[in-house]
């Protein structure tokens, strides 16, 4: 039986995870013990992704318990950080497992921003380790047998886990090893192992041969499924994987039917039905023998053939000479049973018994969503209540300035300032005087300039990207395949919106602000004063002394007494308010562990009611209290007006006393809203810190995958140019059973390598010669001191290989020794030689004329090697590189001649090498 078929393991690059994740908690969370141990879980987490990605995983189960442990960190972790491109982006980049590149390629790699491209890709990894480790027991023992059909189980359970997850965990294609398709073959094929180890340990433990047959025809079943998964998938076939794969499943399905057919063949003799057990075991015998002949390299199954001869010799023998029963058609064979001992695991997390989760304390990222939706619930409403009550004071504080009240009531006398006014010029000293507004208005446009560069800068970043991204894309066109920019920063740029539409609103405030500044800036130093330049700064009236003691003065103090009290309640109604404990944590944990899902509206809204329910009704009771007495304070005024006896001083004064009551009013109002301008601003300040290092975080990742995909991009395009165009190459075609080849009338040479490089310059063939004279014809001057060569005889022909005399060798420029003068007829220094042939050099030769690979037309094997001294030889006669048909060189063999080299007959000769 073939070994066992096992998954090659995914490889992945290095992942920093520190760095991000920790930059993530110190924005999140406050320094202290918390922050400290979310740290600490980090440097843990980024140890356990390389024991479990980056180093070689043993095949054993301590690998395969790592594995574990990472993808139920990274289940763990999934709902707790904002894992997503334009958040925290970390880039896992994965090789496929069956692509293994070429020559001009390297293996397929896919790079996304994705938590769940990472926990799909160790899923597949643990799928993979598990069938490793499958591979990896024995099968001649009762625990290997178990060990082998669990993990066989697991790793069926983890690729059929893929297929159904892998598609909603992308936002891309994925690689093939990870597609539907191949998730879906592997599945079936290591399912179809695990039923097979069911057979062989039915066989171990000798069951019964009708249990052993309906499972061996499962097992059948379960690899005719994995090879039409394998077979017609379109993309896998394509795989060498795959096409190792394919034969061994062909083979087991066979055998399994073969197995089947055996064991029923034995159930139908125990039941006596001869003619049953022949057609079974002739049909086992003819589906070994299939298997023995096409697949005898993948499976061997000489100890089921024997055992099946053994068992048809005997019965066709009792049969023929006793029984005597007709043998059926196999296609009239009752069909085997079936039974399925095997299903996929199902992957349930956590995987590992010994999981824990690193960050236990950190609360998922959907609780912390429900509590920064709460938290602005609570906020919203702390605001609303906060300034209706200010809003409400402030209206009662302009109604008694405008009613110049109570000064009217302390300034009875008229020559001295009323107390109220010297208590509020008080205040406004204390509170820092005009000084720290004037400082406070100053300081405000600087930090309004930070805010704005910190914003401008940040989307500057991301203009820059993008305009890079767009750049690059229109250069390569359909090849730039990732996410474009102006996708991805849709969200950042609309936060940047909001956080540039808030700060307009705020300079609007701030102008505002300055504006009643600037309005009241004169009283406001008038009350900065010490106070005998205040009492001379405030004109002087009559006496009022018959209204001291008065019943309108009595009950407008007792109204104004009330009004006070009012204040003062609501001044520590809002200190109380704003120190209300307000946690729904508890809430939202309980609401997702107890349905799955967090309703955040209806449960912030009952817990907001519980505790700030109170504060609003005591508030608003606040309220009409205040105006039941405002309207009689008004009344009591009109009183106590027409009873006063009033003049032009009285007027004036009464005036400038309401202008610094007005004020002393402004000056606190002035003063908290500048307080609270430059807290705003300071507390935006560290929120657009926050924008820009997530700008800064993704822009970078976005650089590094920029970065890789266009290196990727030029070493393809590099290795599509300097491919060699091998199509343009012919392939030798059989014309007869002696294999000649059919080549062009100019051949091509054979390129010395399948590289572009610089080839030698290109060499004539060498001298030969031939029975044409030639004429030497010298000029006087050499005719003396070079005589006149004898005529040499014409060299003879021979029928096969011409022998000719000894010929001395010439250097490249022959010269000739002094030889005795002889006489010619013609009276003229003429010679006749052998004449050279004046057969042109052979055209394009790159290199030896003999190919040097298959592939190449003309190709035949070396009969010897290589001499560059041969040339010239009688016994080794010059004959070129040339195709079956076509004229060589002067001196080269002939076409019968070379038929018969070709054929056997004789010694192929050696060519010339230039």
């Amino acid at each position: 039986m073939a070994a066992f078929i096992s998954v090659p393991l995914k490889k992945s690059s290095e992942v920093d995870l520190v760095k991000p994740l920790s930059k993530y908690i110190a924005h999140t969370y406050a320094p202290g013990e918390e922050r400290t141990q979310h740290l600490r879980a980090v440097e843990e987490l980024d140890g356990l992704r390389s024991s479990a990605v980056c180093r070689q995983l043993d095949k054993r189960e301590g690998s395969l318990e790592v594995l574990h442990r990472y993808y139920d960190q990274l289940c763990a972790i999934e709902p707790k950080f904002p894992f997503s491109e334009n958040q925290l982006c970390l880039t896992f980049a994965w090789k496929d497992a069956f692509d293994k590149g070429s020559l001009f390629s390297s293996s397929a790699k896919l790079a996304l921003p994705s938590l769940g491209y990472e926990k799909t890709c160790v899923m597949f990894n643990i799928g993979a380790l598990a069938s490793q480790i499958a591979t990896e027991q024995r099968l001649d023992s009762d625990e290997g047998l178990k060990t082998a059909a669990k993990f066989y189980q697991l790793a069926a359970g983890a690729f059929a886990h893929i297929k159904d997850t892998v598609l909603s965990s992308l936002n891309c294609e994925p690689t093939v090893d990870i597609s539907p398709d191949s998730a879906s073959a592997l599945s079936q094929i290591m399912l179809a192992q695990a039923q097979e180890v069911f057979v062989l340990k039915a066989t171990l433990d000798k069951m019964k041969d009708a249990i052993i047959a309906k499972l061996a025809t499962q097992a059948a079943d379960f690899y005719a499924d994995a090879s039409k998964h394998s077979q017609y998938k379109d993309g896998l076939m394509k795989y060498f994987y795959f096409q190792e794969v394919l034969p061994v499943l062909a083979a087991k399905q066979y055998v399994m039917q073969a197995t089947a057919q055996y064991r029923q063949a034995s159930v139908a003799k125990q039941q006596k039905k001869f003619g049953e057990e022949i057609a079974r075991l002739q049909h086992a015998t003819e589906l070994l023998k299939t298997v023995a002949s096409r697949y005898d390299e993948y499976v061997n199954v000489r100890e089921l053939s024997d055992k099946t001869a053994r068992a048809l010799t005997p019965a066709k023998k009792d049969n023929d000479f006793i029984y005597h029963e007709r043998v059926p058609e196999v296609r009239d064979l009752e069909r085997i049973g079936k039974a399925a001992m095997v299903k996929p695991s199902a992957v349930q997390v956590p995987l590992s018994q010994k999981f824990s989760d690193l960050f236990e304390k950190m609360v998922p990222m959907e609780v912390q969503q429900a509590l920064a939706a709460s938290n602005q619930r609570r906020a919203a409403l702390v605001n609303q209540v906060v300034g209706t009550m200010r809003e409400s004071t402030g209206l009662l504080n302009g109604i008694l300035a405008s009613l110049n009240l109570p000064a009217a009531l302390e300034d009875l006398s008229g020559n001295s300032v009323p107390q109220s006014i010297l208590e509020k010029s008080g205040a406004v000293i204390q509170r820092g005087g005009i000084q720290s507004i004037e400082k406070l208005i100053k300081d405000v446009p600087e930090l309004v300039q930070r805010n704005r560069e910190i914003l401008d800068e940040s989307l500057k970043m991301l203009d820059n990207e993008e305009t890079t991204d767009n750049e690059l894309r229109a250069k390569f066109g359909q090849r730039w395949q990732r996410l474009p920019s102006s996708d991805l920063y849709k969200s950042l740029r609309t936060e940047g919106a909001n956080f540039r539409g808030a700060l307009d609103k705020a300079v609007d405030a701030d102008r505002v602000v300055r504006d009643r500044y600037n309005a009241h800036c004169e009283a406001i130093a008038l009350l900065c004063k010490p106070e005998a330049e205040l009492t001379a700064s405030i004109p002087s009236a009559n006496p009022v002394h018959s209204l001291q003691g008065s019943e309108v003065v009595g009950v407008l103090r007792t109204q104004l007494a009330q009004l006070d009290q009012v204040k003062t309640e609501r001044q520590q109604l809002e200190n109380d308010i704003k120190s209300v404990h307000f946690d729904m944590t508890s809430k939202f944990l309980g609401a997702l562990a107890r349905d799955g899902t967090i309703d955040e509206e209806p449960l912030s809204v009952t817990e907001l009611d519980n505790a700030y329910g109170s504060y609003t009704h005591k508030m608003q009771q606040g309220l009409k209290t205040q105006e039941e007495v405002l309207a009689k304070v008004q009344v009591s005024h009109q009183e106590f007006s027409a009873l006063k006896q009033s003049n032009q001083q009285a007027q004036q004064r009464e005036e400038v006393l309401k202008k610094l009551a007005s004020a002393h009013d402004t000056y606190m109002e002035i003063s908290n809203n500048l307080q609270e301008g430059t807290k705003f601003y300071n507390g935006l300040t560290e929120m657009l810190v926050k924008f820009q290092n997530k700008c800064s975080d993704i822009v970078f990742a976005r650089k590094t995958e920029r970065d890789e995909h266009l290196k990727d991009l030029q070493q393809s395009i590099a290795h599509e140019s300097s491919a060699p165009a091998l199509s343009s190459i012919s392939t030798p075609q059989s014309t007869s059973s002696t294999a000649a080849s059919t080549m062009s009338a100019t051949p091509t040479p054979a390129p010395r390598t399948m590289f572009a490089k610089a080839q030698p310059p290109a060499r004539p063939p060498p001298p030969s010669f031939s029975k044409a004279p030639i004429t030497v014809t010298t000029t006087s001057a050499e005719s003396t001191s070079v005589p006149a060569v004898p005529t040499f005889p014409a060299v003879p022909t021979f029928p096969a290989v011409p022998t000719f005399p000894a010929v001395p060798t010439f250097p490249a420029v022959p010269t000739f020794p002094a030889v005795p003068a002889v006489p010619t007829p013609t009276g003229t220094s003429s010679a006749t030689l052998p004449a050279a042939s004046t057969t042109p050099a052979l055209a394009q030769a790159q290199g030896p004329p003999y190919p040097t690979y298959q592939g190449f037309p003309g190709f035949y094997p070396m009969p010897m090697s290589y001499n560059p001294y041969s040339f010239g030889q009688f016994t080794m006669p010059y004959m070129p590189f040339q195709a079956v048909g076509q004229q060589g060189f002067p001196g080269s063999a002939t076409p019968s001649q070379q038929q018969q080299q070709l054929q056997g007959n004789t010694q192929p000769q050696q060519p010339h090498y230039p």
